[in-house]
């Protein structure tokens, strides 16, 4: 009894956050490095093959707490293609879902220092829900085992060498889903994704010959719910050393650390200190990241790129 009732009430506290947050996709702290999964037009973009593996742990100390794993491939294919793979595994609670999408741009050469890319995204979600012995529970639910959701989408992305700009829907078809909303009751229901809309931007600048400064900004919005907004500052020294802060509205503050260990390879960890009552039950949040990009030698880059 003790531990069901732990669970219910953990649940509950994850509800009466993801709720405020109207959070049905998952989220990172590290996305101005993880681009590709909020933007399909972006693949491509670094102008070489780059891969960049994360793992994200929630609210640790919390049992059933979200867990976040995602793994982007994304290269150019052409003078003007690029081809990207995402493959992500969320779980939260009783819910699991595997998403898995191919995203392809093409992008127009504006000017000499300037390109616009238009992405389309493609893909499907595996939702699994393995709900507790002895919950009241509602019988379509119970029985979910690899439910198949398609995934279509768009983004449109702006750069030149120091800023960048993009907007994106990674999801048009409003499918049934697990709706995360639905823990703070006793039932656990299926209920119609709401769409998402992913607005992007960043500017890098040249503090002096080591050091780099760069704000970017991350704005979330669905369809009748609160916008969530994540703004952060990162500096780069002498090319190998990444530091900044971050703040997601009304959530949490972060800390975001990163180590060029190679030219081709970059080391990143972010912190995350909850602001919301969730925080009194919980130790933080902790994101690592990993990036390998295969530069040639007709492709070798000045100095590491910040976005």
């Amino acid at each position: 009894m003790y531990l069901k009732f732990k669970i219910v009430f953990v649940l509950f506290l994850a509800a009466f956050t993801l709720q405020s947050n109207a959070q049905q996709d998952p989220q990172y702290t590290n996305y101005m490095f993880n681009t590709l999964s909020v933007n399909s037009a972006y693949a491509g973009s670094r102008g070489h093959l780059s891969v960049t593996a994360l793992h994200r742990t929630q609210w640790v100390g919390i049992e059933g707490a979200p867990q976040t794993q995602s793994l982007t491939v994304e290269s150019p294919i052409g003078n003007n293609l690029g081809l990207g793979v995402a493959i992500v595994n969320d779980k939260l609670g009783p819910s699991r879902e595997i998403y898995l999408d191919g995203n392809l741009s093409y992008t127009i050469r504006l000017n000499n220092k300037s390109r616009l890319s238009f992405g389309l995204k493609a893909g499907a979600r595996l939702l699994n829900v393995d709900l507790f012995d002895g919950f009241q529970t509602n019988a379509d639910v119970s029985s979910i085992n690899n439910r198949f959701l398609p995934t279509v989408g768009a983004g449109m992305y702006w750069r030149n060498d120091k800023t960048y700009i993009g907007i994106s829907v990674p999801n048009f078809l409003t499918k049934e889903h697990f709706d995360r909303d639905s823990f703070n009751s006793n039932t656990f229901e299926v209920s119609a994704e709401r769409l998402h809309y992913f607005l992007i931007a960043g500017k890098v600048f040249d503090l002096s010959d080591s050091v780099k400064f760069k704000p970017a900004f991350l704005g979330k919005f669905v369809v009748g719910a609160p916008a969530i907004v994540d703004l952060s500052a990162n500096f780069m020294l002498y090319d190998k050393f990444r530091i900044g802060a971050a703040y997601r509205w009304d959530d949490s503050f972060s800390g975001l650390i990163g180590l060029q260990l190679t030219p081709k390879l970059l080391l990143g960890y972010a912190y995350d200190l909850t602001t919301t009552r969730l925080g009194d039950f919980n130790s933080g949040t902790h994101e690592i990241m990993l990036r390998f990009e295969l530069l040639t030698k007709e492709k070798q880059l000045k100095s590491p790129r910040f976005f």
